[in-house]
């Protein structure tokens, strides 16, 4: 039977997975997602066959149905439970293109230039039960690993602990002593922070006291513990530079989360798009304990990704221009300049998740800066649940910036938060950490630290890393569009009159990377921005020549996707 079934129909399932493995795989490394596409459709290839021998299986059964009734009602109910626990009630992408607060895409062509093209099946939505890989593994963060300490004696090659340590400091990350700033380079990173880590019980006197300490001496499980150290000379320092110019917000946020469509962000970030839900009428949304603060948040439907992976996405939204280009600058450096304190917590051992092909970053270090480098942490791109230490680990990274807004409420800051739960296969992950990041922007707003703040939420690509979903057509075009939220806080009324107008059509005009790099200078800038020239290779300066601010007219006319020639897609999708 395996025999027939092999040469007759298995073999023909073996060559199409093939062909579109060739098809859609960008190569056989995991660098370029390749080899997931190779894993994918080697799964795909033993389901197939395990269907087929099922199926075979059910008609011997149904031959001999009398001697075997029970197995066969058994099989019967099994069949019934698993199609009644699929969901086709969003099988045909209803409401696919609705917003928020009762918002949808706007396809008008003589207006907006940009029509998006919208899916008819959303097949992800039918098997959203079975992949919730977390809940079916019954996963929860609260249970910790019993060897975390054994972990970081066994990986550590460190002079300064020993195999009695029991509290671990780690050494920081941003000292610019090491040459890694690419993401190839992050196992020089990792390799570096584990073989540096000290003994806070006895070589505290040869160290300074960290930021990140793990502590086993009161639990023996492990805790992880945060003490962001606040530079009162560094405060003064960049205060001395606050009059070198006016900007239209004295603190920025950037929260961005890898891999996350519009239309995921929906399903996923219940909570967390609530908080920007309440600021999006006319109006602007009020802090009930501090009136005079008014915020106005904003959606971008047709906002598009240049690639479907990070690297050719990332360097344009912070540094302006493709990974390719010479002599580009990080974004960060220019808020150092006008008097910021800068803040960096990446989900990664990496300094910057930009990728660049050229040695750029080093000098660019933010001041602050939290990477989860821990040997305990957990791999990523892994279809479950990140915990680390008895909770999810991007509550580590929150609470670091927290205590950063908190401690340097008085400065001017420009803050970075990366963070790589959305970059998997299932599209499941995301919601665990969903009121992780609503209690942090709620708690934050309702002390008042986000007054004369702009705060993204923004991704680079939507969807997550290729999967066997990449065939269809809903991935095609989710993947080029990725989310991007805004709030402005209007205290110095920059959102009214022309501005105002403006940012609003442009949450229906096809808008890139480059337009979010241009809007945060525009921030930074305020009136400024206007003067300064475009960025080239001999005169690197903030502002990229192929976007516009959000704050400007985007003409439509001059706007179509065939004219971004370095876009994977040369269409408004």
């Amino acid at each position: 039977m395996i025999f027939k079934l092999s040469s007759k129909l298995h073999l023909i399932h073996l060559f199409i997975l093939f062909t579109l493995f060739i098809i859609y795989s960008h190569d056989f490394f995991f660098w370029n997602h390749g080899m997931y596409n190779i894993i994918s459709f080697l799964l795909l290839f033993i389901f197939n066959l395990f269907i087929i021998l099922f199926i075979k299986f059910i008609i011997c059964l149904l031959r001999i149905q009398k001697k075997l009734y029970i197995i066969n009602k058994l099989l019967i109910i099994c069949l019934c439970f698993l199609i009644y626990n699929l969901n086709f009630d969003n099988f045909l992408c209803d409401g696919w293109d609705r917003g928020l607060n009762n918002t949808y895409i706007d396809n008008d062509e003589e207006k907006y230039g940009c029509k998006i093209r919208i899916p008819k099946y959303c097949h992800y939505q039918v098997f959203s039960k079975y992949q919730d890989l977390t809940k079916l593994l019954g996963i929860n963060c609260t249970v910790k690993n019993s060897n975390s300490r054994k972990n970081i004696l066994k990986q550590s090659k460190s002079p300064f602990i020993t195999k009695n340590t029991k509290k671990f400091g780690f050494p920081a990350t941003n000292d610019g002593l090491i040459g890694c700033q690419d993401g190839l380079d992050s196992t020089i990173l990792k390799k570096y922070v584990i073989d540096n880590l000290f003994d806070l019980d006895n070589n505290l006197k040869n160290f300074s006291q960290p930021e990140i300490t793990v502590d086993f001496s009161e639990d023996p499980l492990g805790k992880l513990l945060i003490n962001l150290k606040y530079n009162d000379s560094l405060s003064k320092e960049r205060k001395k530079l606050e009059n070198k110019n006016t900007p239209y917000s004295n603190n920025i946020l950037i929260f961005f989360i890898d891999s996350v469509s519009r239309t995921s962000s929906l399903r996923q970030l219940n909570k967390t798009l609530q908080f920007f839900e309440k600021f999006i009428s006319y109006e602007g949304g009020f802090n009930e304990n501090f009136p005079e603060e008014k915020f106005h948040s904003f959606q971008f439907f047709k906002y598009h990704s240049f690639e479907g992976r990070t690297a050719g996405n990332y360097p344009r939204i912070f540094y302006g221009n493709k990974r390719e280009a010479k002599n580009i600058i990080r974004i960060n450096k220019y808020f150092k300049e006008n008097g910021y304190i800068t803040n960096y917590c990446g989900h990664l051992c990496q300094k910057d998740n930009s990728r660049t092909f050229h040695d750029i970053t080093q000098s660019e270090l933010y001041d602050h800066q939290m990477l989860i480098c821990d040997p305990n942490a957990p791999r990523y791109h892994k279809p479950i649940r990140k915990c680390l230490y008895g909770k999810d680990d991007v509550g580590f990274l929150l609470d670091y910036s927290e205590q950063f807004w908190r401690k340097y409420q008085n400065n001017r800051k420009f803050s970075t938060i990366v963070i790589d739960s959305a970059h998997e296969e299932t599209m499941e992950v995301l919601k665990y950490i969903d009121v992780i990041i609503y209690n942090y922007l709620n708690s934050l707003f309702n002390d008042n630290l986000f007054k004369d703040s702009s705060i993204f939420l923004l991704s680079d690509h939507g969807v997550g890393i290729q999967s066997i979903y990449y065939a269809f057509e809903f991935y095609i075009i989710e993947n080029q569009l990725p989310m991007l939220y805004v709030i402005f806080n209007d205290r110095k009324n920059i959102t009214h009159d022309k501005q105002y107008f403006y940012i609003r059509e442009n949450q229906q005009t096809f808008i890139t990377a480059y337009d979010i790099y241009n809007t945060i200078n525009h921030l930074l800038y305020g009136d400024k921005y206007k003067y300064i020239y475009n960025l080239t290779d001999e005169n690197p300066t903030p502002k990229s020549p192929f976007g516009l601010s959000l704050f400007d007219k985007i003409d439509q006319k001059f706007r179509k996707a065939k004219n971004y020639e370095f876009m994977s897609h040369n269409v408004c999708i």
